[in-house]
């Protein structure tokens, strides 16, 4: 995930940090955040209410920090946010650093940091129930395209290290998600290795 849910309660240091240099993350070329966040992980670069975390920026102890102090937070009614649907097993709010309006997180309960180590229940319930919120987000925008996102790993953008899907309207080609898809050809005898490969660790799998 890209972006970060920002708590209300944590305070801000107006010192302008140093020696940023060129950003890996979703920040293209040289940049500074506009302030510090102090968190239990130290002082988080932040880029404003307009913007976004910068996963390369924060660093894995932060991202650690992140997901515990504020989805779980969240989760426990500790941190407030815009809640849309909420069940035993399951918790969706808005994205309060939208890509577009009616972007909304869906996230389980269960403290799972990738969707690998989510149980067989929490994914059923995430499954049962995203098709409806993307039917609700639909009728409450307008916008009847959309994508759903979900990120595993900071070297694929996750951000915060709990399972979370972006539903994230598409109005236009100038809004919402943004994608780089650089396709290649399959070559056949690799498609009949990893055709094997993984269906045996499917049989091995629980």
């Amino acid at each position: 995930m890209f972006l970060r849910t920002v708590p209300e309660n944590l305070t801000v240091k107006p010192d302008r940090p140093r020696n940023f240099g060129s950003c890996r993350g979703r920040f293209r070329g040289p940049h500074e955040p506009t302030t510090y966040l102090a968190t239990a992980a130290g002082h988080l670069p932040y880029f404003g209410a307009a913007s976004q975390w910068c996963p390369s920026c924060i660093g894995p102890a932060a991202e650690t920090s992140m997901a515990d102090t504020i989805f779980g937070k969240i989760i426990a009614g500790q941190i407030p946010c815009h809640k849309v649907y909420e069940d035993d097993r399951v918790l969706a709010f808005l994205d309060i650093n939208p890509l577009t309006r009616g972007h909304t997180l869906v996230i389980p309960k269960e403290p799972a940091e990738t969707l690998d180590k989510l149980s067989d229940d929490s994914a059923a319930a995430l499954g049962r129930v995203l098709p409806r919120i993307c039917r609700a987000v639909i009728a409450a925008t307008g916008v009847s395209q959309y994508n759903v996102l979900e990120n595993n790993g900071a070297g694929a953008h996750q951000a915060v290290l709990h399972v979370h899907f972006h539903i994230i309207p598409k109005p236009n080609a100038d809004e919402g998600l943004g994608i780089v898809w650089p396709p290649r050809s399959l070559d056949p005898k690799d498609a009949s290795l990893l055709v094997k490969s993984i269906m045996d660790a499917l049989q091995k799998t629980p």
